[in-house]
């Protein structure tokens, strides 16, 4: 995780929107007392989104637990798809 000041963003702030989309950094921008700004790359946003709809429902995070568990004990199943 990285942290700069604004002043600091602005100077550099090619270097660390490189950084935040190459690397998968985090970047805190504080903007002074106990306020700032969170910048996450595109991809990584889209996988919390993901990972938020997959948990939205108890039916959803219990398929999710029961699919872990099933590959945890090595379990498989195997499904044809229809052409």
């Amino acid at each position: 995780m990285l942290t700069t000041t604004l002043s600091d963003f602005r100077k550099d702030i090619k270097s660390y929107l490189d950084k935040v989309t190459q690397s998968f950094e985090t970047l805190i921008i504080n903007r002074g007392k106990d306020t700032g700004v969170v910048v996450i790359s595109l991809e990584e946003y889209n996988s919390l989104k993901s990972t938020q709809h997959e948990l939205s429902s108890r039916i959803n995070q219990q398929r999710l637990d029961e699919s872990i568990e099933a590959l945890k004990s090595g379990k498989k199943l195997i499904k044809k798809l229809d052409d």
